[in-house]
C-alpha cells in the first residue's frame, strides 16, 4: 500500500487489509510506504488512527517508511492511492515484471477507471470517506485473490 507520506491513506489500507487477512486466516503479508520521506519513522496521522479505531482496527503501531526499489522484490502487488503515487513508484521500476505489479487500489472497485483515493491530510472530514473507499477496495482484493 503506497501513498505520499505513509501517514494517512496507506496505513489505513494496510490496517484494513491486515484485518481481513487475519479474519480469513490468509497466508499473506501486507505493508505500507510513502513515496516521500517527509514522515519516515512517524506513527500514522491521529485522524487515521481514530477512524481505524472507530472500526475496530488498531494501526497505532505502524511507522512511516519510504517506498524503495527493493520493495518490488518483496511484494507481488504494489497498490497505490493516486496517479502521483503511481507515477513515482513506476519511476523506480526496472523491468516490465515490476511495472505490472503496480496498480491503483481503486481499480479493484472501478476497473480501468484510474480512480484516486483522495488525500485527507488537509480535510479533517475526509478520513471516513477514505476509510470507506479503502474498505471496499480491500474487500474486492480479497474476493479477487481468494478462491470462494
Amino acid at each position: 500500500m503506497v501513498c505520499l507520506g505513509n501517514i494517512c491513506r496507506s496505513p489505513l489500507a494496510e490496517g484494513i487489509l491486515q484485518e481481513k487477512i487475519n479474519n480469513q486466516n490468509l497466508d499473506w503479508s501486507v505493508d505500507s510506504a510513502g513515496t516521500g520521506s517527509y514522515h519516515v519513522g512517524q506513527m500514522p496521522d491521529p485522524r487515521s488512527v481514530a477512524v481505524a479505531h472507530l472500526h475496530g482496527i488498531d494501526i497505532s503501531d505502524q511507522r512511516a517508511r519510504q517506498f524503495k526499489a527493493a520493495d518490488f522484490d518483496h511484494f507481488d502487488l504494489i497498490l497505490v492511492m493516486d496517479d502521483s503515487n503511481y507515477n513515482n513508484v513506476l519511476k523506480l521500476a526496472t523491468s516490465e515484471a515490476q511495472t505490472r505489479k503496480v496498480r491503483m487500489i481503486m481499480d479493484f472497485v472501478h476497473p480501468g477507471s484510474f480512480v484516486s483515493v483522495p488525500d485527507p491530510y488537509w480535510d479533517d472530514n475526509g478520513f471516513q470517506q477514505v476509510y470507506d473507499m479503502l474498505h471496499t477496495a480491500c474487500d474486492k482484493i480479497v474476493d479477487t485473490y481468494v478462491a470462494v
